[in-house]
């Protein structure tokens, strides 16, 4: 019983900023990366960035500079603040995570249902 639930995607016009949140709830025993992946349509699902529990970063490079993702550990949330926003990246944003639900088995990856972003005049 794990969830990761995204919010914060919307209609912007382009050069905007939006700020999207994830949670992850249900039986965590710890997380150790979350990340956010997109994809639109007619395209492959790409990676958009991720953070690790010890706060290393990775970026698509069609984001770096522009996006900014974090976490709150305690809280088990992870952003993505998504400045200079262009139309090329409108797509569903999916929240991902690697966990494990108890401290014996195996890290997991975990998906949410996703958030839509809309980058239009």
């Amino acid at each position: 019983q794990v969830q990761l639930v995204e919010s914060g995607g919307g209609l912007v016009q382009p050069g905007g900023s939006l700020r999207l949140s994830c949670a992850a709830s249900g039986s965590i025993f710890n997380i150790n990366a979350m990340g956010w992946y997109r994809q639109a349509p007619g395209k492959q699902r790409e990676l958009v960035a991720r953070i690790t529990s010890g706060s290393n970063t990775d970026y698509g490079a069609s984001v770096k500079g522009r996006f900014t993702i974090s976490r709150d550990n305690a809280k088990n949330m992870v952003y993505l603040q998504m400045n200079s926003l262009k139309p090329e990246d409108t797509a569903l944003y999916y929240c991902n995570a690697v966990l494990r639900r108890y401290a014996y088995t195996d890290y997991q990856e975990y998906w949410g249902q996703g958030t839509l972003v809309t980058v239009s005049s």
